[in-house]
C-alpha cells in the first residue's frame, strides 16, 4: 500500500509526531482529497491539549483544508477526481435530525467536526464526507484559501446574517487572524468600517484592509468614539477578551448588535440596562456549512479578499503550531504539503 505523512497527536499534551500511514480508501459517501495546504487554527489546541470531550487519540487535527479530489467513494455524484475543494470545521451532518430537516446543517445534533471527531488536514491525504466539501475557485491559491474555510467563513457568514446593510457603521474589534478578514469582508460588502485595535501601530494596516476609521483602545474610549460616529449597527468581536468586548457595548446604536465570533474562555459581565434602553442584542455565531464556505471563497475571489499568511512545511508542524498560538503571526499560519 502507498504511504503518506501525517502529523499526529498521540495523547493530550503531546508534541506532534510525523508518522507514515497507509493512504486511506474512500468509503461510501466519502471523498479522498490530496491536501495541498491546511491552516493552523487556534482551536486546534483543543485537540492537542485534550480540551474537547470525547476525542479519540491518536488524532490528526486541522480544519482549514485545501486540496484536490483524489478518489470518490460509492454514492458520491457531485465531485470528481481533480476538482479543487476544501473543508472546514463542519465535517458532515446526519440529514435526519430536526435541525438538518430544517436545513440548518451547522446545528446538526450529530455534527462531525473535522480534525476533532474525524482526522483533519495535517496530513498529505484525508477522507471527507461528501456533504462537507466546498468548491475552490481556480484563481485562489490553496494556502490562502485554507484560512478562508474557518476564519473566513466565520466572519463572512456572521456579517451577512447580522442585519447590517450597505452604508451602516460596522465595528470590527481585533486586527488578527479573524479581524483582518472581517475588516476586508465588511468593507467590500459596502459597510462603513471602524476597525478597533490596541495601539497606534495597527492604524495603517486597518486603513489598507478597508477601514474608514481606526479606533485605538489605548488612547481613547472605543464606545465613546463609536457613539460619536452615530453608533454601530453591528460590532464584530474577534479578539477573545471578555472585558475588551463588553467595553464596546455602549458604542452600539439603537437596535445594534454585538456579534461575538472570538470566544473568550472567561464569562462576560454585561449591564442589562445598557441592553434594554437601546434594544441592543448580543449574538454568537459558529462558522457555517460547506455551501457557506463556498460562498465565502467565491466572494473572496470576486472581491479580492485575501488572508495574510505565514507558510510552514508539514515537517515543521510543531514550530508552526507554536507560531500560530504565539499571537505574533501575521496573521494565519498555514502548513503546506
Amino acid at each position: 500500500m502507498a504511504k503518506m505523512k501525517a502529523a499526529v497527536v498521540t495523547k493530550p499534551g503531546a508534541d506532534f509526531e510525523i508518522q507514515e500511514r497507509e493512504i486511506p480508501q474512500a468509503g461510501f459517501g466519502e471523498v479522498r482529497i490530496k491536501v495541498h495546504a491546511c491552516g493552523v487554527c487556534f482551536s486546534d489546541h483543543l485537540v492537542k491539549d485534550g480540551l474537547w470531550p470525547g476525542i479519540a487519540y491518536p488524532r490528526v487535527p486541522g480544519h482549514e483544508v485545501a486540496g484536490v479530489v483524489d478518489e470518490v467513494g460509492r454514492g458520491v455524484t457531485e465531485w470528481k477526481k481533480g476538482d479543487r475543494v476544501g473543508t472546514g470545521w463542519h465535517g458532515g451532518h446526519d440529514f435526519v435530525c430536526e435541525f438538518c430537516r430544517r436545513g440548518d446543517f451547522i446545528a446538526c445534533k450529530n455534527e462531525a467536526i473535522t480534525g476533532i471527531t474525524r482526522d483533519g488536514g495535517y496530513q498529505e491525504y484525508m477522507l471527507v464526507r461528501h456533504e462537507a466539501l466546498a468548491g475552490i475557485p481556480d484563481d485562489l491559491d490553496a494556502a490562502e484559501a485554507g484560512p478562508l474555510l474557518c476564519a473566513g467563513v466565520t466572519t463572512f457568514n456572521s456579517l451577512r446574517h447580522s442585519g447590517a446593510t450597505m452604508g451602516d457603521l460596522v465595528g470590527v474589534q481585533g486586527i488578527g487572524g479573524l479581524g483582518h478578514l472581517g475588516i476586508q469582508f465588511a468593507a467590500r460588502a459596502g459597510y462603513r468600517v471602524a476597525a478597533i485595535g490596541r495601539g497606534p501601530e495597527n492604524a495603517a494596516l486597518a486603513k489598507k484592509l478597508g477601514a474608514s476609521v481606526y479606533i485605538d483602545t489605548v488612547a481613547t474610549n472605543p464606545a465613546e468614539e463609536l457613539a460619536k460616529l452615530g453608533g454601530a449597527k453591528v460590532i464584530l468581536a474577534t479578539a477573545p477578551n471578555a472585558n475588551s468586548i463588553v467595553a464596546l457595548i455602549g458604542g452600539l446604536g439603537v437596535g445594534g448588535k454585538l456579534l461575538v465570533v472570538g470566544a473568550p474562555f472567561e464569562p462576560m459581565e454585561v449591564s442589562v440596562v445598557s441592553l434594554l434602553m437601546a434594544r441592543r442584542d448580543i449574538q454568537g455565531w459558529p462558522s457555517g456549512s460547506a455551501m457557506d464556505s463556498e460562498d465565502t471563497l467565491r466572494f473572496s475571489s470576486q472581491s479580492g479578499v485575501k488572508a495574510m499568511i505565514e507558510k510552514f512545511p508539514l515537517e515543521k508542524v510543531n514550530e508552526a503550531f507554536t507560531r500560530a498560538l504565539s499571537g505574533k503571526a501575521q496573521f494565519r499560519v498555514v502548513l503546506t504539503m
